[in-house]
């Protein structure tokens, strides 16, 4: 019988944060939700507010944490381009300096903590689909490397702990997920896609579209973190997840239109400095470890994203709105 657990989950009114306190209460857990709000929005967990098992503290993990707790889920970090690049400083601080404090309190409560990495780890790869055994062709002085550097230190810091103190780690590397509560204006390819063809705007596809990115429902991915966590000590990972199913940037955005009924057409800009123009992650150790795999299909996934951006729109939210 599996016992209840009081579970910390930093970053917890992010995107991804909020599904998993979701998933985490409803599988009888008390969930102490920790955000800065940087990124992180309470309408993601405004639903919560109150419940008898959820508890939300207002901190930044570069300051150190002091709370008793079960498991640690550490996901606090800005993750997409326009965030993680607006204060980069911060950026790195909060890669590092959170998985220190974090992976010091793991260690006092002597609990499993969990690390949410990043495809981005693999930087513009040279090798396709990637492997967790590649180690990466990134760029560790270019606008994107507080965020790739950040997280490839955090994840060192996880693996010392793990050798040096012999802290139970779970490491997965995160890879493009999408779904409701994203932000409106994260300038992630889904989000943008769909609030532009919602609002009847060009969609700007950067490139000439042929780049290509794999997209994992956030309900499928939550999945995957659950599974990891609940792995035997000798699991550490690092555990790619992401969907395999690759697309390009235009038949994603053409997918938007035609699924919002949009007139909008399509713009090109030149490409951002060491954009990846491959990205599809092989999940055989995820398939095997956990017996994990994405269920949710492309269309349905966007069906139901599409929709919580159309009720954001209409209910007026003005940062949908800009």
């Amino acid at each position: 019988m599996r016992r209840e657990k009081t579970v910390l989950v930093t970053g917890g009114a992010g995107f991804l944060g909020s599904h998993l306190c979701d998933r985490l209460i409803a599988d009888g857990h008390d969930v102490v939700c920790v955000d800065n709000f940087f990124t992180g929005s309470k309408r993601n967990i405004e639903h919560l507010i109150g419940h008898p098992r959820f508890e939300l503290m207002r901190h930044d993990v570069t300051m150190p944490l002091y709370v008793e707790v079960d498991e640690i889920y550490n996901l606090a970090c800005p993750a997409s381009p326009i965030h993680y690049q607006h204060d980069p400083v911060q950026t790195t601080k909060t890669s590092v300096h959170g998985a220190i404090n974090m992976l010091g309190l793991a260690k006092r409560l002597k609990c499993r903590i969990f690390q949410a990495s990043t495809s981005e780890v693999y930087g513009d790869p040279s090798v396709h689909p990637q492997t967790e055994d590649y180690w990466g062709n990134v760029n560790p002085i270019g606008p994107r490397s507080c965020y790739d550097e950040g997280k490839r230190c955090a994840e060192t810091l996880f693996f010392d702990y793990w050798r040096q103190h012999s802290l139970e780690i779970k490491v997965a590397r995160i890879f493009n997920t999408y779904g409701p509560r994203m932000h409106p204006n994260d300038g992630r390819v889904v989000s943008n896609f769909i609030v532009q063809a919602l609002q009847g705007r060009d969609i700007t596809i950067y490139g000439e579209g042929n780049q290509t990115r794999s997209f994992c429902y956030v309900d499928d991915l939550i999945e995957g973190f659950v599974r990891l966590m609940s792995t035997a000590s000798d699991v550490t990972g690092p555990v790619n997840l992401g969907n395999p199913g690759e697309f390009t940037i235009r038949q994603l955005a053409e997918l938007a239109i035609e699924m919002t009924g949009s007139r909008s057409r399509l713009t090109f800009l030149p490409l951002p400095q060491d954009d990846p123009k491959q990205r599809r992650p092989d999940i055989t150790q995820a398939n095997a470890l956990l017996g994990w795999e994405p269920a949710v299909p492309l269309r349905e996934g966007m069906r139901q994203t599409i929709a919580y951006f159309d009720r954001l729109l209409a209910s007026g939210n003005n940062a949908a709105a800009q």
